[in-house]
């Protein structure tokens, strides 16, 4: 019987949604291993991020109050110090900047092996197997683990545990050494795009290649104004300097799991689905009924977004 640690992770005072879809994948392993499944909670407001992912599922949460904002130093103390009083068999962080800040860190500290932004786990009792994409998706490979291990899980790959739970809380007493403390977080500067948060965002109008030329991008612009959306692109548009790179879903930007994507002029190239597959409803306008992007919209529209979006302006703006 073995035990599994997943790292809740939070940002200016609130939960991601990838802590919670941890406990769903920490769960799943722990059912599989016969073990029990911990939560750690470092830094902020842990009492209330406890309670918060005390859900269906979780056997223990630890928290360790110790500054307000993520800390590599702080948490890579931490987490190698939780894994030593409980010694579970996988330690899942997730695939975010701050996951992979210091799940290396804590797999080196630990000499554990570590395996980065996966996307499925299974363990038959023996071995694990970590599924992960490669080049940009278009091939999967697994990797086979045998022993303790330190993984990394991409967001929005399995759904948010639900339900309330009755997890033993308690405080973890970690014993930080503040002199190894090499940096602090003294505040954050929004750049380029002032205060949006695509990820955040409930409705997604999100834009591509299609739209030819930028100042067309005046028409989505209205779309998204119209349907009270947040304005969204695929790299291209990024690339040619029109939006902002905070506005970028896929790979190389960000992953997003709105209540309803919107896509115009998007073909579907494999890093971009990365981004957005997660969505709850995909509607696409496209020319092309052969775009990628048709095979995994809800509702398609396969028309001129020329002629498709000031009907829907026209429709939503009355």
């Amino acid at each position: 019987m073995t035990d599994v640690l997943a790292v809740a992770d939070h940002r200016r005072g609130e939960l991601r949604d990838v802590s919670y879809e941890s406990i769903t994948a920490g769960r799943q392993l722990a059912d599989e291993t016969g073990g029990d499944l911990h939560i750690a909670v470092i830094s902020g407001t842990v009492d209330d991020f406890a309670d918060k992912l005390n859900r269906d599922g979780v056997d223990a949460i630890h928290t360790v109050s110790h500054g307000e904002e993520f800390n590599h130093d702080v948490y890579s103390q931490a987490i190698t110090q939780l894994y030593d009083e409980l010694a579970p068999q996988y330690v899942l962080t997730p695939n975010s900047v701050n996951g992979l800040d210091y799940a290396p860190a804590i797999a080196n500290e630990l000499d554990l092996p570590v395996v980065t932004d996966t996307i499925d786990l299974d363990n038959d009792g023996e071995t694990l197997v970590a599924t992960r994409e490669m080049y940009g998706g278009k091939v999967e490979t697994t990797t086979e683990l045998e022993g303790d291990a330190v993984i990394t899980i991409r967001g929005a790959e399995w759904p948010a545990a639900e339900g309330t739970g009755d997890a033993t809380i308690e405080a973890f007493d970690a014993d930080i050494d503040e002199d190894a403390i090499g940096s602090t977080v003294n505040g954050f500067e929004e750049v380029g795009g002032g205060d949006v948060d695509i990820s955040e965002a409930d409705l997604l109008v999100s834009v591509g290649r299609g739209i030819e030329e930028e100042e067309n991008l005046d028409l989505i612009r209205d779309l998204a104004d119209a349907l009270g959306a947040t304005l969204s692109s695929s790299r291209p548009i990024v690339d040619n300097g029109w939006l902002p790179k905070n506005r970028q879903v896929g790979q190389s930007g960000k992953v997003v799991t709105p209540d309803v994507y919107i896509a115009i002029g998007i073909s579907g190239a494999v890093q971009h689905v990365a981004g957005m597959k997660g969505s709850d409803t995909i509607v696409a306008i496209n020319t092309d009924p052969n775009a990628p992007i048709m095979d995994i919209a809800d509702y398609a529209i396969v028309d001129d977004l020329f002629d498709v979006v000031p009907e829907l302006i026209d429709e939503f703006d009355g």
